[in-house]
């Protein structure tokens, strides 16, 4: 019998300040001014877990441990659960999104 799904994608806001980051920065020559900065990631915990362990420095992205400032569920929640596959595809499906409305978005 097949697991349930337990795996999430979720969206962390960031700071504006973030933009300083040259790599940042560099990633995202199509932001629109005044769009949103975000980090788009997959997790087998909670969204909420996951979001903590990136602020306490755990298995974290160093954006979102610096710049991280609240998780946008309005963006993923609809998504979740999923199988471990579907987040990784719709991770990068997200993020592809969000860039063509001009957000800054940092996703690997």
């Amino acid at each position: 019998m097949p697991r349930p799904p337990r795996h999430s994608v979720y969206v962390v806001l960031l700071d504006p300040e973030v933009l300083h980051e040259r790599k940042f920065a560099e990633a995202n020559p199509r932001h629109r001014r005044g769009q949103p900065c975000v980090y788009v990631g997959m997790t087998g915990l909670t969204p909420d877990q996951r979001f903590q362990n990136h602020k306490d420095g755990v298995k974290a992205n160093r954006y979102v441990t610096r710049y991280g400032l609240r998780l946008e569920r309005r963006l993923y929640r609809h998504l979740n659960p999923m199988t471990y596959r579907d987040a990784a595809e719709w991770e990068v499906k997200l993020a592809e999104s969000l860039r063509r409305r001009g957000y800054a978005v940092w996703q690997h």
